[in-house]
C-alpha cells in the first residue's frame, strides 16, 4: 500500500478526519436522489483528483460500505499503483474486448476485471491498456451496462475521471453518472477553467454534487509544510504504469469464493434493451464530437 493513502496509514489525522466529513456530506448532500454513482475530475493533471478518489474510497469502505472504485483515466491511471494492483485487464479491455496483446477476449465477464484490494469491502477496476481511442469506448453501451451492475451490488461506485480541461472522457461520463466531484487546487486551478468545467458538464445534463478545495497548506504545526495532496509522482511519473511481476500477485475475483459479485455477470439490467443502448451511444458520441471540435 502507497504512502498516497492516508486514511489508511493515519486514520487520526486531521486529513482523513475531513474524508470522513466528505463521505458523511454526500451521503446526505442530496435528498431526492441517492449519490451512488460518483465521478470525480479536475480542471488539470496533478491537482489532486487521484489522491481524493482514492482515500474517498476507502473512508466509505471504512464505513462498512461497498465500493467499487473504477479508474477511467485510461490514459495515465494512478488507481492500480496506489493499491498495488495489476493495471491489466481492467475498463480499457472489458471495454474494447481486446487484450494487451491486441487478441480478441472472447470471456467477457466482468468479474475478470475486478481486482480485491486489500481494504476490506473496496474493488477496483483498473484503467487497462492504453487505448488508442479513450473517449470512443466509454460511449460504448457495455460502459452504461457496466455501471448499472455495479450499481446493483454495490452501495457506492466512484469513478476517477480525466482532466476535463484536457480530454472529453468526464464530460462524456458525466451524463450517465448520478453526480459529479470536481477537485481544484489551492492557488492553481483558475476560476475561467472552473466555470467552463461547470457550464460544460450541466450542457451536457450532468449534475454537480460539488466542489473540493485541494492543496490548502495546513495550520498545524505538525502539518505546515504539508498539503492535502503531495504528489511523490511529480518526481517519478513513471511509477503510475506498474508492470505484474512476482511481488504483484494477480488479484482478480475468484466467483466461487466472493460473495459480493458472484454471478454478477448474469445479472439483467433495467436500461440494457437495445432501443435505450442505441439511443445513449449516439446522444455520447454527438457530446463528443462536439467538444472534441470545441477544442480544436
Amino acid at each position: 500500500m502507497t504512502q498516497d493513502l492516508i486514511v489508511l496509514k493515519d486514520p487520526k489525522s486531521p486529513i482523513s478526519e475531513i474524508f470522513r466529513t466528505i463521505r458523511t456530506n454526500i451521503q446526505f448532500m442530496d435528498a431526492k436522489q441517492e449519490a451512488k454513482l460518483i465521478l470525480i475530475t479536475s480542471a488539470y493533471a496533478e491537482e489532486g483528483k487521484s489522491w481524493i478518489s482514492s482515500n474517498l474510497a476507502v473512508a466509505f469502505a471504512q464505513a462498512g460500505k461497498r465500493v467499487l472504485l473504477i479508474d477511467a483515466d485510461m490514459r495515465k491511471g494512478r488507481q492500480s499503483n496506489i493499491f498495488k494492483v495489476s493495471q491489466k485487464p481492467g475498463l480499457s479491455n472489458y471495454l474494447s474486448n481486446v487484450d494487451d496483446d491486441g487478441n480478441r477476449i472472447i470471456n467477457k465477464d466482468i468479474t475478470s476485471y475486478i481486482q480485491k484490494t486489500s481494504v476490506k469491502n473496496l474493488y477496483l477496476i483498473a484503467s487497462g491498456s492504453v487505448p488508442p481511442n479513450p473517449s470512443e469506448l466509454l460511449i460504448l453501451p457495455q460502459m452504461t451496462e457496466l455501471l448499472d451492475i455495479a450499481k446493483e451490488v454495490c452501495d457506492i461506485v466512484i469513478i476517477d475521471g480525466t482532466p476535463s480541461q484536457l480530454v472529453t472522457d468526464s464530460l462524456i461520463l458525466s451524463r450517465i453518472v448520478d453526480f459529479t466531484l470536481i477537485v481544484t487546487a489551492h492557488e492553481e486551478t483558475k476560476k475561467e477553467g472552473l466555470k467552463r468545467i461547470i457550464t460544460n458538464i450541466e450542457n451536457v445534463g450532468g449534475k454537480i454534487l460539488g466542489v473540493i478545495l485541494n492543496k490548502m497548506p495546513m495550520e498545524s504545526r505538525e502539518y505546515e509544510q504539508a498539503y492535502y495532496y503531495n504528489s511523490k509522482d511529480k518526481q517519478d511519473k513513471t511509477k503510475y504504469v506498474p508492470k505484474r511481476t512476482a511481488a504483484m500477485p494477480s488479484t482478480f475475483l475468484d466467483k466461487e469464493s466472493d460473495d459480493l459479485f458472484k454471478n454478477i455477470s448474469v445479472k439483467k439490467t433495467k436500461n440494457s434493451s437495445k432501443e435505450i443502448s442505441e439511443d445513449t451511444y449516439k446522444v455520447l458520441k454527438q457530446i463528443n464530437e462536439f467538444f472534441n471540435e470545441d477544442k480544436k
